[in-house]
């Protein structure tokens, strides 16, 4: 075991490939270039494959090809990007072909600027392209949970065949902080996909890689399978962690970089006589709906802190369904909430006052 400084950038890399991947396309873009520099280095270290497509339209179909092959695969990007990739996102999931996705968020809509951002949830959470599709997003929010949740990504992938999205914002990509690495760790055993259109193999039949149903009673049919996992997903995969909620009475919901600084927001209420605690999704799809709505029934009031203008404050109020007051606050365009305005959100909806949702 070592203990070594790394970016957020170089950690999706390093976690990618001790999970076993051995095939990157992409693109790079700010603010998470830093990846694609790199896994240009590192794979062919391991034996493995990076290349530079020519756009991310071209990265996300060659993607499509090596997941259809059987190998773990990835790409990476930002909002733009990742907009440009949607349409073979869809395809993957249609064809049920399992992949890794990374977006460092930026600030948008459009270009917008290359500062951090959250303003991707929704695109994430939802689908994101055309069809009834869901994608598996996972939100790590230091470097050490970086790696150790790319093996968790690239794992679901292939156990449900199907995309997942790790999602984080400019801030976890270039920030640095200390990682343990299993140096002696065994390259994992990536298990043989008898789906995968990689030769006969001895069996008696080929293996065919598809997204397309003509016939509306086979779509149909395809359509509620998806629904099927989708529902399993949602049963088994729920990931959060909760801070000191015992007691709570405001209880914060934020997710990655947002929840540190909630963290310390929750420390200083609890030092003011303000009984708070913190809710942090780690996968925002599946959401933790149950949970929020069993703490909804304990505490006062909520408020969600987000980097956008309030998008899973969304999930947040579906959650609680009305039975407390789900307040917002968000900063966007690339701006960090800071812990003393956050604080003073706090305090105002403590003595009654903040606006809701």
């Amino acid at each position: 075991m070592s203990r070594v400084l790394m970016k957020g950038n170089e950690a999706i890399g390093e976690g990618a490939v001790q999970a076993g991947c051995r095939y990157f396309f992409g693109y790079p873009i700010t603010p998470q270039s830093e990846l694609t520099h790199y896994l240009a280095k590192r794979l062919p270290e391991v034996g493995g494959l990076y290349m530079q497509a020519e756009s991310e339209v071209a990265s996300i179909n060659m993607v499509y090809g090596a997941a259809g092959a059987g190998a773990r695969v990835m790409t990476s990007s930002s909002g733009p990007g990742i907009s440009l990739m949607q349409e073979g996102i869809s395809y993957l999931a249609g064809a049920e072909l399992p992949c890794v996705i990374v977006n460092m968020m930026r600030g948008g809509p459009g270009l917008g600027n290359i500062a951090p951002s959250q303003s991707d949830y929704f695109q994430a959470t939802r689908g994101g392209g055309h069809g009834d599709y869901r994608t598996i997003t996972l939100a790590p929010n230091s470097v050490q949970e970086i790696i150790d949740m790319m093996k968790k990504a690239f794992d679901l992938a292939d156990k449900y065949r199907n995309p997942v999205i790790l999602m984080a914002d400019g801030v976890m990509g270039q920030m640095m902080e200390p990682v343990d690495l299993d140096d002696e760790a065994p390259a994992p055993e990536v298990v043989s996909k008898t789906w995968a259109a990689d030769g006969m193999k001895g069996r008696g039949h080929k293996n065919i890689i598809n997204s397309l149903y003509v016939v509306p009673e086979e779509l149909e049919r395809h359509n509620r399978e998806l629904g099927r996992k989708y529902a399993e997903i949602e049963a088994r995969e729920v990931m959060l962690e909760e801070y000191r909620l015992d007691g709570a009475e405001v209880a914060l919901v934020a997710f990655g970089t947002t929840s540190r600084v909630c963290r310390a927001v929750v420390e200083r209420a609890r030092s003011r006589g303000i009984p708070a605690g913190l809710i942090r999704p780690i996968a925002l799809w599946p959401f933790p709906y149950d949970f929020i709505a069993a703490v909804a029934a304990g505490v006062k009031c909520f408020l969600v802190v987000e980097m956008n203008m309030g998008q899973m404050v969304e999930d947040v109020q579906m959650a609680v369904k009305g039975l407390v007051p789900v307040h917002f606050y968000g900063r966007c365009g690339g701006m960090v909430p800071a812990a003393g305005d956050v604080l003073k959100e706090v305090e105002t909806i403590w003595r009654g006052g903040g606006e809701q949702k």
